[in-house]
């Protein structure tokens, strides 16, 4: 990587130019244009201007461009992604690329790095920036050459003259560069898509040497002068507050110096902290120990007879009774009665968690008038709203430093643990570190919602489908913001289930109530998981009822070429917060990706049940991709092995595509635990499991041959690191059903077969 320094920087403006090597000259430019200004990573001396900015490019007499990336990076390659969009655009040479992690800022715009956004939520944004900073730079030599700007032309670091030939580096040109004015964005000129350098190519991303030698910080890494350590024992019942605490035999550990009891218990839950005691100490181990000596007694709550197996077979009844419409095209009760033959199924899905490789992490020092955090944030910007809040400092007093994450799946983008080292730390008057451990982070994290749902179809003589019905029911992500929300929330629905890709002219969507009883959140592609493996499941029950190979027959359903459009009545459409004619739900890509993944199974194997082999198919959109898994299994002695996972993906423009072939590598790892084994058992309001013994992720010798196919593709930059997912789940299940006539539609998998 050259001379570029891979440490993660979170540096104030003065500091960042003395790291820029800038010093009094040098080109500072901001991703805004005219009249805009940039936003240093240090919010305390950044411009009072409340423009949007969100990212910015600064260029050193040494030739060093530097870039701030205002996202947070979990291992999706983010800190490449952007910076490579920029230095393209720019024309700066990859190799003198230095970029800086920026700090919570509301000026950056969103920096919740989630909903699998980043790249098409600021994809022209970075253009527009690299192509300001080239322009600039194109200017200040044509200023220097005394010629016209137009035979100006930035290329690999330098700018030259095309009547002379000469040429000067950018770092020669940098004092100069920012004293040009910043040009209107109509008056830039973005590069053609066949002359990039780094967009769409596989640039190796820009912190795997800190990675792979240790030197990465992650939030568990941070270490401060006079720190103190906590571990906290929270209440295991959501609502649950601390009756009693014994502390006696916790306060004899050695090294314990203090132990705090945590406010807590609050409904809804929100992002606070849950109630609990806090064993702060000089080290982990003596945190560690001296919790574990806690006598605690905890009051009642209203969640205690919480058992998840019998909620979800409340789920399961709840879905086979009338619900509550969403939306209704034609008659599909009429239909029904009338179809030559019919079919029904309910499928269900259990609690699931993310299981992160890095549980969450914060360390604080608070003052009279400041907060000061290190976290594995996937929000910084939630982390400073909710520490201020707790704090009762307004946000721009609270400094948030984002460090590496050891994995997210949306576990991260919750700030409670920021929070707690915030109050712990004013407590103490001193640094804290809250570390979570293992089985903390499975006992009280956001869980993915258990779900159940129900589908009905009707099929004509034809063998077409006439109607389709479906229900569902699980506890809202909603329920962690209000009391009173025991429906999906429309974002929730708008993720695989109203904006149902089937040409069926009779078709309804309804929902079932399900309160909810412990935190609920987001987890990598969130609802697709339940909505996917419910609508591709019963797909294919319809496709064997009907003596049909699975792939012709969802050629059928999904129909003719059209932009799909999900708006009806009082139902909106999220589109993932994009505009449909930005990127609209086109079933002919989604009909391309059936049509590339069916081509690499061999659907001929189900016709043979001895070999004991099969194939399943699935596809689903979401977060505006497209994409397609093909899954082989075998079936022997009564046990299962997935012998080989195929992914044909259509993401648009593939920024780098060696990052989106590995997302998708994750997403088929990530959907294999879920499926295979993923299931988060609670009891009287307690959760059950509590580390990787029972609630285990996918073995290395579990893992099946994964091949990742991605489609050439001219269109938007479309998300990456959840789509994956979904169709994961069902492709196994539909492949159990071909190799051994076994239907299973109640995850884990492995309560049904046991894994080979």
């Amino acid at each position: 990587m050259g001379k570029q320094d891979t440490r993660i920087s979170v540096v104030s403006r003065r500091k960042f130019l003395q790291l820029a090597g800038i010093g009094s000259g040098g080109l500072i430019l901001g991703s805004g244009l005219a009249a805009s200004q940039p936003v240093w990573a240090d919010a305390t001396t950044a411009s009072d201007s409340e423009h949007t900015l969100n990212l910015f490019v600064s260029v050193a007499p040494d030739n060093t461009v530097s870039i701030v990336c205002h996202r947070s990076e979990m291992g999706q390659g983010i800190r490449t992604g952007l910076p490579q969009i920029v230095a393209d655009e720019m024309e700066a040479d990859w190799e003198k690329i230095n970029v800086v992690q920026g700090l919570a800022d509301k000026r950056y715009g969103s920096q919740n790095t989630d909903g699998s956004r980043s790249i098409r939520s600021f994809y022209k944004t970075m253009r527009t920036m690299g192509a300001s900073a080239r322009h600039m730079l194109e200017a200040a030599a044509a200023q220097l050459w005394s010629v016209p700007a137009a035979s100006c032309q930035a290329l690999q670091h330098k700018v030259h003259h095309k009547d002379s030939g000469r040429s000067i580096s950018f770092g020669e040109l940098a004092e100069l560069a920012a004293a040009q004015p910043v040009p209107e964005s109509g008056a830039l000129k973005l590069k053609n898509n066949d002359t990039f350098n780094y967009i769409g190519k596989p640039v190796a991303t820009y912190d795997t040497p800190d990675m792979v030698v240790g030197k990465g910080q992650y939030g568990q890494d941070v270490q401060l002068e006079n720190m103190l350590v906590a571990s906290i024992e929270r209440a295991p019942v959501l609502g649950s507050t601390v009756a009693g605490v014994k502390q006696d035999k916790a306060r004899k550990v050695k090294g314990v110096v203090a132990i705090e009891t945590m406010d807590g218990g609050q409904l809804p839950p929100l992002f606070h902290p849950l109630a609990g005691v806090a064993v702060l100490a000089t080290n982990t181990w003596a945190a560690l120990k001296g919790r574990k000596a806690l006598e605690i007694t905890w009051s009642d709550s209203a969640h205690d007879n919480h058992n998840s197996p019998e909620y979800i077979e409340t789920l399961k009844q709840r879905v086979a009774e009338p619900g509550k419409t969403v939306t209704a095209y034609g008659n599909t009760d009429t239909e029904l009665a009338k179809s030559e033959r019919r079919h029904s199924a309910t499928y269900s899905v259990p609690y699931l968690t993310h299981a992160a490789m890095e549980p969450p992490s914060a360390t604080a020092v608070v003052s009279e008038n400041s907060c000061e955090v290190w976290a594995c944030t996937q929000t910084p910007q939630s982390v400073q709203q909710n520490v201020a809040k707790a704090l009762k400092l307004k946000p721009e007093q609270v400094k948030v430093n984002v460090t590496l994450l050891g994995g997210g799946f949306g576990r991260k983008s919750k700030p409670d643990f920021a929070v707690e080292a915030a109050v712990l730390a004013r407590k103490m008057q001193r640094p804290v570190k809250v570390v979570w451990s293992r089985e903390d982070d499975i006992r009280h994290s956001y869980y993915h919602a258990a779900s159940a749902a129900y589908f009905e179809a009707g099929l004509n003589s034809d063998g077409l489908v006439t109607a389709w019905r479906q229900r569902t029911a699980f506890p809202s992500i909603s329920g962690t913001f209000s009391t009173n929300a025991n429906r999906p929330s429309g974002g929730e629905l708008s993720m695989g289930f109203a904006d149902l890709p089937f040409d069926i002219p009779n078709r309804t969507c309804e929902t079932a109530v399900a309160e909810y009883h412990t935190r609920i959140g987001w987890m990598r592609s969130v609802s697709n998981i339940q909505n996917a493996f419910g609508i591709c499941s019963f797909a294919d029950e319809l496709a064997h009822l009907n003596g049909q190979s699975p792939d012709a027959f969802l050629q059928e359903l999904i129909g003719k070429d059209r932009a799909i459009n999900p708006n009806q009545g009082g139902f909106k459409y999220g589109n993932y917060g994009e505009k449909l004619k930005d990127y609209p739900f086109d079933s002919a890509r989604l009909k391309r990706v059936l049509k590339e993944t069916a081509a690499k199974a061999d659907f001929s194997l189900s016709e043979d049940k001895h070999n004991g082999e099969g194939w399943g198919i699935a596809v689903h959109r979401s977060f505006v991709s497209y994409v397609g898994i093909a899954t082989r299994v075998q079936v022997k002695d009564n046990k299962l092995k997935i012998v080989e996972m195929h992914c044909v993906a259509d993401v648009g423009l593939a920024v780098n595509p060696d990052r989106v072939n590995a997302q998708m590598e994750g997403a088929m790892i990530f959907g294999l635990t879920l499926a295979l084994m993923g299931e988060v058992t609670i009891q009287n309001g307690a959760v059950e499991n509590s580390n990787f013994h029972d609630y285990p992720l996918l073995r290395m010798q579990q893992c099946p041959v994964l091949h990742v196919h991605l489609l050439a593709s001219d269109e938007p930059p479309a998300g990456v690191g959840e789509p994956g997912v979904p169709p994961v789940a069902p492709s196994i299940t539909n492949a159990i059903f071909a190799a051994c006539g076994q239907r299973i539609r109640d995850l884990p998998v492995n309560k049904h077969l046991p894994l080979a």
